[in-house]
């Protein structure tokens, strides 16, 4: 969802861009319109697949010296809600594909290192009586006897410390990016909430929400948002200095009224929505302070939610999911 966008702003941008994914998520389709691009190579690969990587790291040394900067950015996440409870499902990725994927970079000498984090790091410290939770202030964690999702957090959380620990020693430049609830018209399966809205209201003319969701309120940022704030890091060498960024926008709203507005986009009238299930140790709010990032780049989201949840609806129009 990150690297098919953020590969299309970079060729855009002029530059060359090495991809790779393994498809858990995702599918070739998300870069049809550049795959053939001269500036565009892609493997499917799998960060966690010691050989292939080996194989990928060649081809960059092979070529890295027409490279104005070599540049790694690490997208790599199991990010789906229903493996969040199963540590060995997230680890061998989010920690230490990371960590070798890390390691690689700077073998190659590279520039900068970009590190997609989340913003589930906040666990239960997810807002405050200010407003939006900052990169300063302290995390509260739930547990194991809470809940294990917090496995997820606490693993992307440590990438955060090997990228800081590399740049401190002077071994590259880069940060770490804390994602609020990132969405895309490219999701492949309605895993994440708003593509599972949009599926539900279509296929069934219903939505089964949890508990949970009769309370909660977040932020969405659409991925075309989410992959410019990349760019705008990396294009801001001051900002690179090891530090974590939120990265969300202002625009938060309840579950139920995210409904409506997916509802309304799909042009039907009062959806039904069904209770059912309990997530215990879910923040309320998940709103994040975005001062940081806005005060060092040009970076602000551009996209409304209202416009994002419209460009998903095309797109699965397109794909005839939808009449």
């Amino acid at each position: 969802m990150t690297g098919n966008e953020l590969s299309r702003q970079i060729i855009a941008a002029g530059h060359r861009v090495i991809g790779f994914d393994n498809f858990f998520a995702s599918s070739i389709d998300t870069v049809h319109d550049v795959i053939d691009n001269e500036r565009f190579s892609f493997f499917e690969y799998d960060i966690n697949d010691t050989e292939q990587m080996a194989d990928l790291e060649k081809r960059i040394e092979e070529e890295k010296a027409s490279y104005g900067r070599l540049i790694y950015i690490n997208c790599a996440a199991v990010v789906h809600t229903e493996h969040f409870y199963y540590v060995n499902r997230t680890f061998d990725t989010n920690v230490l594909g990371m960590r070798a994927f890390l390691e690689q970079a700077l073998r190659q000498g590279a520039y900068a290192y970009i590190n997609c984090s989340t913003s589930e790091v906040y666990s239960m410290n997810s807002w405050n009586e200010s407003g939006g939770v900052s990169e300063k202030d302290y995390i509260l964690l739930a547990n194991a006897e809470h809940s294990q999702r917090t496995s997820y957090a606490t693993g992307k959380l440590l990438t955060e410390f090997f990228l800081r620990d590399a740049v401190n020693e002077g071994r590259v430049k880069g940060c770490s990016l804390r994602f609020a609830n990132v969405y895309s018209k490219n999701e492949l399966y309605p895993k994440h909430i708003i593509p599972f809205i949009l599926t539900s209201l279509m296929e069934e003319g219903k939505v089964t929400l949890l508990e949970n969701s009769r309370k909660n309120r977040r932020t969405f940022l659409h991925n075309i948002d989410s992959c410019a704030a990349v760019l705008a890091l990396i294009d801001t060498e001051s900002a690179l200095d090891g530090g974590v960024y939120n990265v969300a926008t202002d625009e938060e709203i309840s579950i139920l009224d995210l409904v409506g507005l997916c509802a309304d986009a799909l042009g039907i009238g009062k959806p039904e929505v069904v209770f059912e299930g309990y997530r215990e140790s879910d923040p309320e709010r998940r709103l994040l302070s975005t001062e940081k990032i806005r005060s060092r780049t040009s970076w602000k989201p551009r996209i409304s939610l209202k416009e994002g949840i419209q460009m998903c609806v095309e797109e699965l129009r397109s794909r005839k999911v939808i009449g």
